[in-house]
């Protein structure tokens, strides 16, 4: 089986970039609360009960403590790769008698035992991955056979519009590439699970300027972490060529969009044996409310 070559990132950049946004984090993450939410709202939809659960890629918390209120009895651990981010979730939590667990670790290398967890969740996570077959192999390790994977991540045609408007300005990369949704699923079958499910929606956040849009990035600590990204400040005529660029998107209501391209995704951990590709099953939403 032949995979697209992962996406060359600097760990180290990243981590530092969310460390440094934990504080701000909240404050810039309308986009991740509303996947969030959707991804937490498609458990509805599927028979788990959980005892403990992983969130891989926690940030601050959000999810986490959905997920502790939604199986109250269940034990909830934190994972992220950025230590201010598990610093700014434990801040949210009691100091005594917490069922959340903080873990400082990498989604390609989780650092816990096997088939310990019921459940994982991950949201808008995947996607600062330097493998995404090495991720979803420790995933498949670490859950409990017949426990269920649930996950979103972002698609190829993310953040397309400045993807663009940087291609006028720089040959250099200045927006991160993503995987595909039937590769995702693909490397999930590659990786052990059965049954994947994959779907994908396009999500456009309006902004009044392009700024705005970097600004509300750097919030959340997505910055450009590929290891070819240009070096250095940008200067006031790159960035002015960058704001004419964009002009070019704005809609008849005034608005610059930002088109996100949101894959949600989940599979069970199965019996060892590894299915084939064309197993891989790709319906909508409501397809799933009539079952």
């Amino acid at each position: 089986m032949n995979f697209p070559p992962p996406p060359v990132l600097d760990k180290r950049r990243v981590a530092e970039s969310f460390d440094r946004a934990a504080s701000s984090y909240d404050s810039h993450d309308f986009l991740q609360r509303e996947v969030a939410t959707r991804a937490l709202e498609r458990l509805d939809y599927v028979a788990v009960q959980p005892t403990r659960i992983l969130d891989i890629g926690s940030g601050t918390g959000r999810c986490a403590r959905a997920l502790a209120g939604r199986y109250k009895r269940a034990q909830v651990v934190q994972c992220d790769l950025a230590l201010g981010m598990l610093k700014q979730a434990r801040s949210f939590e009691p100091r005594f008698f917490s069922r959340q667990r903080f873990v400082a670790g990498d989604f390609e290398h989780l650092p816990f035992n096997d088939g310990l967890f019921q459940l994982a969740f991950s949201s808008l996570a995947l996607q600062w991955c330097q493998d995404p077959l090495a991720a979803f192999t420790e995933v498949r390790r670490s859950l409990a056979l017949g426990g269920l994977f649930m996950f979103t991540t972002l698609g190829p045609d993310t953040l397309r519009e400045l993807r663009k408007a940087w291609a006028s300005v720089s040959s250099a990369p200045h927006v991160n590439q993503f995987l595909d949704m039937h590769d995702i699923g693909d490397t999930l079958v590659a990786a052990g699970f059965g049954d994947p499910v994959m779907e994908t929606e396009y999500l456009t956040v309006p902004y009044e300027d392009v700024m705005t849009l970097m600004r509300d990035l750097k919030g959340i600590g997505a910055s450009n972490s590929s290891t070819e990204r240009a070096r250095g400040m940008f200067g006031r005529k790159t960035l002015a060529a960058l704001k004419t660029a964009y002009e070019s998107e704005r809609r008849a209501d005034g608005k610059l969009p930002a088109t996100y391209e949101v894959v949600y995704g989940h599979a069970w951990a199965v019996e060892g044996r590894r299915r084939q590709p064309q197993d891989v099953h790709t319906f909508p939403l409501e397809k799933l409310r009539r079952r």
